[in-house]
């Protein structure tokens, strides 16, 4: 009876990750990742290849280590751009350095984030501020739209800036062609119209459209080219031969596609997985992306994310788990070994058409408009957008990470400290500014940092901190709130350390309240003598033994330290006769 029903338990499984919603899901993925790796691979200026093996190592590997059961894990837009930036700004010599360039990057920017997940530094996409990557991916859609611009009108160019596109493009309209350009926009407005049909994978008919089209008519008696001939062959397993500084050089510069795929994907995860209730944990999913990077890298693939259109596609096709994205990879595989001969037929201004359409919704300035209405950070979304477009997508982008770094220094260094004080007798302590009827204790002062207590921020708190201490000199007993930090680094031990002695001095005693664990056991290692007895959950506590310290210290005008003193001895005093009684007679 027990095999019997592990069986059945078996079967059940089997039957969840092999559920017909999946299958619907994996085919519509498969649909949309077809176009896009056509797409991604012309902005990275690579084979199709390159983006195919890409996706699918991205899809197994995420579907092996991945939590999210809706992330697609496959070539993006940006990290695309990026790539085929970093790589010309090397100057390599001919297409076989630019590739073993290329493959270089993304091997060292999976090593990157599999680093980075093992020193559990999953959440580093939080640097990387919400309005400064709206703004660098507006601008990133702007810059590879106009890239596409040449394409649709069958027209080249000898320049990347898209400021000198336009201009190029102006300047040679008697070179454009009637009927590629008739093309890419009749391409454009099916798209359009497609979606309207959220469920139609519009991309992929456009394309089969495109190849209809091209096997009807010889498209190069109207003057329109084609994707031509595919070569695709089994990937290798290798690592480019490059010079040690060269490695070097690349490892720096993989820090910006790093933050950027880690900025991307975590913000796609994040938002599927709260829209179902779904638990992911940063790390794992950063050590996924890393993996699915370093191994594309070592098959010469593209970097690649978890994009938010396919993973939001994928969620609206109903995937349950992450099978969809392995059925979406075998369903790929099969288009692409049979169909190779069609892919070649695809027409270039649709290829342009589908370019354009990917990054569409980037272009949406709904969210740069929100932050004006806001009046919150607009200027820097800004900012991240001229960075962009004046100094091009590599050092936009290190200059937009910059700008989201620049701006949580700031928001450290203007350390913001709150008087508290008792609401009525609730025995709840608030912001006495905010609410003027609190009631404050005499010669105690209730201090609350609003910013964790760490190396860039400690000095600057307790500076201040010292500021409010002068202006009361009425003030015996400082009384600071730790509840917003979680622990504490050595800067900042160090610093409420000399901060103690310095008001020890001075005949004052500190105290903390709200105190974590982690910080309670720090800080009695570092100086047991000066925090004994002055570690508190709450600041009512906190309060309570302050006012016990001033009752004892005032009975004979003693100072502060004598009233401290008596308060040890009452408590030992306790303790023993606590003992005594507890102790069996006899």
């Amino acid at each position: 009876m027990q095999d019997y029903l592990s069986i059945k338990a078996r079967l059940l499984g089997a039957g969840r990750w092999l559920s017909a919603t999946d299958a619907v899901a994996g085919l519509s993925v498969a649909f949309i990742l077809l176009p896009e790796a056509v797409a991604y691979a012309a902005i990275a200026h690579l084979p199709i290849q390159h983006a195919i093996t890409a996706a699918l190592v991205g899809l197994i590997c995420y579907a092996c280590l991945g939590k999210s059961h809706f992330a697609i894990v496959a070539p993006t837009s940006s990290a695309a751009a990026l790539l085929v930036a970093v790589v010309l700004s090397l100057h390599p010599v001919d297409s076989n350095a630019a590739k073993g360039f290329g493959v270089a990057l993304v091997i060292l920017t999976g090593v990157g984030l599999i680093v980075l997940a093992k020193a559990g530094l999953g959440r580093l996409s939080a640097f990387v501020s919400r309005p400064v990557l709206h703004g660098f991916s507006f601008a990133l859609a702007v810059t590879i739209i106009v890239k596409q611009l040449p394409m649709v009108l069958g027209i080249k160019v000898g320049v990347s800036d898209p400021f000198l596109i336009i201009v190029e493009v102006i300047q040679h309209r008697h070179e454009w062609v009637f009927w590629s350009a008739v093309m890419g926009c009749g391409a454009l407005v099916l798209l359009w119209i497609f979606k309207r049909w959220p469920t139609v994978p519009g991309a992929f008919v456009v394309l089969i459209l495109g190849i209809g089209l091209s096997e009807t008519i010889n498209l190069a008696d109207f003057h329109v080219t084609t994707l031509g001939p595919l070569l695709l062959t089994p990937p290798s397993l290798s690592v480019p031969q490059l010079p040690l500084e060269k490695w070097l050089q690349l490892a720096e510069l993989a820090f910006g596609l790093l933050v950027i795929i880690v900025a991307e994907s975590w913000g796609s995860i994040r938002s599927l997985s709260l829209i179902h209730g779904n638990v992911i944990e940063p790390n794992r999913e950063l050590l996924a992306l890393g993996t699915a990077n370093l191994v594309s890298g070592l098959f010469q693939g593209m970097p690649v994310g978890a994009g938010f259109s396919a993973s939001a596609a994928n969620e609206q096709a109903g995937a349950q788990s992450k099978m969809a994205g392995l059925i979406a990879a075998a369903v790929l595989l099969l288009m692409v070994v049979f169909g190779k001969g069609w892919i070649a037929l695809i027409p270039e201004p649709i290829v342009a058409a589908a370019v354009i359409n990917a990054l569409s919704h980037a272009l949406n300035p709904q969210a740069l408009i929100h932050l004006w209405r806001m009046d919150r950070d607009q200027y820097l979304a800004l900012a991240a957008i001229l960075a962009v477009l004046v100094f091009g997508v590599l050092h936009g982008m290190l200059i937009a990470v910059g700008l989201s770094l620049a701006s949580a220094i700031r928001s450290f260094s203007q350390p913001v400290v709150r008087e508290l004080a008792e609401l009525g007798h609730s025995r709840d302590y608030v912001d006495r500014e905010n609410h003027p009827n609190a009631r404050a204790h005499a010669k105690l002062l209730i201090l609350r940092p609003e910013e964790p207590l760490f190396f860039a921020s400690v000095e600057g708190i307790l500076a201040e901190v010292q500021q409010r201490l002068t202006g009361r000199t009425d003030v015996q007993i400082l009384i600071i709130s730790l509840e917003q930090s979680a622990n504490l680094d050595s800067t900042a031990a160090e610093c409420l350390i000399e901060l103690a002695d310095e008001l020890k001095r001075q005949n004052k005693v500190l105290l903390l309240a709200r105190v974590k664990d982690l910080i309670r056991r720090l800080l009695l290692k570092l100086a047991k003598e000066q925090f004994k007895d002055k570690l508190f959950w709450s600041v009512e506590d906190a309060v309570v033994t302050a006012k016990k310290i001033r009752q004892l210290s005032g009975r004979r005008h003693w100072p502060i330290k004598q009233g401290m003193k008596r308060l040890k001895r009452k408590r030992l005093l306790v303790r023993f006769v606590g003992n005594r009684k507890k102790a069996p007679s006899g």
